[in-house]
This record gives structure tokens, sequence and C-alpha cells, in this order.
């Protein structure tokens, strides 16, 4: 079984992972029209993510129509008979 971890061993540690990952973001640099290109990219995306979803909606749309149309086409303008023969009344 482990103590407690010693504070100053943790303080140490901490002081430097910070001086290293400081070291290591003065390196870094930015391009100058990285925002744009990466906000015009996501503009992109979500355009194209737009337009997919409005055309499955219309697609959904017009095919729920046309089965609709399809299936009152289906029905005859003369009623349906159930059955052919008339009701039978019980004799006593």
């Amino acid at each position: 079984m482990t103590g407690p971890p010693n504070t100053e061993e943790h303080s140490s540690t901490e002081e430097q992972l910070r001086a290293a990952l400081d070291g290591l973001a003065g390196t870094v640099r930015a391009a100058p029209d990285a925002y744009t290109k990466v906000s015009g990219e996501w503009r992109r995306r979500e355009r194209r993510r737009r337009i997919a979803l409005i055309a499955l909606v219309v697609l959904v749309f017009a095919a729920a129509d046309i089965i609709g149309l399809w299936a009152l086409n289906q029905y005859r303008s003369r009623p349906h008979i159930v059955y052919n023969e008339p009701a039978r009344t019980p004799t006593p």
C-alpha cells in the first residue's frame, strides 16, 4: 500500500511539465489564414449537411405522397362486397 503523494514531488513534476509545454507552445506558429480556412470548411460541411437533410425530407414526403396516391387509385368506385349471399336469419 502506498501513502499519500509527496506534495513537493508533485509540484516539481507540475512545474517541469508546465515548462516543457510552455516551451513547446512557444515554437508553434499558426498559419495567418488558418481561422479563415477552418471556418470556410465548417460552413461547407454545415451547408452540405443541411442540403442532405432537406433532400431526405423531400424524398420521404414524395414517397409518402406517391404511396398515398397509389392507394387512392386502387379504390374502386363501386362498393365492396363482403358477402355475396343475403344475410340469413336463424329459424326457430
